[in-house]
């Protein structure tokens, strides 16, 4: 398995090590619901450093980006990120990424699970062009501050104004002589950023951002995977491999706010057939009924008839419900609509509710 550059630094930080996307990264240190309520209360640190990091050169670098990108690029602005997919010629999504425009280049994060295959389809469908793309996932670190209190604690530590960037903004900037970038973004439904900084640095970034002397009263803790799973189905965020994959397209899965389909990309026509003929099945939220949590696969029925699968459950730490997401048949999918989930031993009473299950206070 590849290790982040922060690899010793989990050890010694007492965290369960896990096998993801072929990288060890760590779980959890001292609990998932405990740091999960520390990151919707406070600042978490959450070491992202598996995701893929690619960088597009040349002149064709944002033709490339239009057409394998279901979202319109071409309006995009200099230190402006967007979310969108990559999709298959069958409209199935591939991965789905963050691209940013900098002065003079592009940049794209991706699934770590994904990073050779993305990797592959931008060569591919660059190859010929102008286009130089680099992987520059070995050479950096990619950090998540995340939290109410993230913002501020990220300007005073490194005294940079990130306040007046909006979500989906980011800077370009240096620091003891290292280059970095930090995005207005984040995966838990709170506010933050995610800063790339040069491998070698991120030993000496992360101990800035602790305080080691606060024990219990810590304002920023570390925070693992684990927690990040669960803060991000809370927000109803989804995740590759459960919620988006090949088997479905972007606007089944909820996300045709990224798609574009007055341009051309690959995957277009047939998600424009999917729209003409009108969904079949679409992706919701559930609320079951008592403790029990609904996993990937399960089934979802009605009246004794498969009518869907749940994608992602959890027993919501910040709600205090057991909650999941799935595909659901199109004609069951408003609010109220009840169901019930196979578990395996029992079936249990679920009901559809509105995405997303928890929304930070004025967001």
């Amino acid at each position: 398995m590849r290790r982040s550059p922060l690899y010793d630094y989990h050890l010694a930080a007492g965290a369960k090590m896990i096998d993801f996307g072929g990288w060890s990264m760590p779980l959890v240190y001292r609990g998932i619901t405990e740091e999960h309520h520390h990151t919707r209360q406070k600042v978490s640190v959450f070491d992202v450093s598996h995701m893929g990091r690619y960088r597009l050169d040349g002149d064709d670098a944002e033709a490339l980006l239009q057409k394998v990108c279901t979202r319109e690029v071409g309006d995009t602005s200099v230190n402006q990120s967007k979310y969108t997919h990559i999709c298959n010629e069958r409209g199935g999504i591939i991965d789905d990424v963050i691209v940013g425009r900098h002065a003079d280049h592009w940049t794209m994060v991706c699934n770590a699970s994904n990073r050779e295959t993305i990797g592959r389809w931008l060569t591919e469908h660059g190859a010929g062009h102008g286009v130089e793309i680099s992987d520059e996932t070995f050479d950096t670190a990619m950090l998540a501050i995340q939290g109410p209190g993230a913002v501020t604690h990220v300007e005073t530590t490194f005294s940079v104004k990130l306040q007046p960037l909006k979500r989906f903004w980011f800077l370009d900037g240096e620091i003891m002589g290292m280059k970095y970038t930090i995005y207005r973004s984040g995966y838990t439904g709170e506010d933050g950023v995610e800063a790339v900084i040069p491998g070698g640095a991120v030993g000496l970034v992360l101990p800035m951002l602790m305080d080691p002397d606060a024990g219990d009263d810590a304002l920023c803790k570390l925070a693992g995977l684990g927690a990040r799973d669960t803060l991000r189905l809370e927000a109803a965020m989804p995740l590759y491999g459960h919620e988006l994959s090949e088997d479905f397209d972007s606007l089944t899965a909820g996300q045709a706010w990224c798609v574009a389909l007055d341009k051309e990309f690959i995957g277009a026509e047939p998600m424009r057939k999917v729209l003409a003929e009108g969904l079949r099945r679409k992706l919701v939220g559930f609320e079951l009924d008592g403790r029990r949590i609904g996993r990937q696969g399960h089934p979802i029925l009605k009246e004794g008839r498969p009518v869907g699968e749940i994608t992602s459950g959890t027993m919501s730490p910040t709600l205090q419900k057991s909650i999941a997401m799935g595909y659901l048949d199109i004609d069951l999918t408003e609010p109220g609509a009840e169901v019930s989930i196979d578990l395996g031993r029992k079936l249990n009473a679920a009901k559809v509710v509105p995405l997303p299950f928890y929304k930070r206070p004025n967001a």
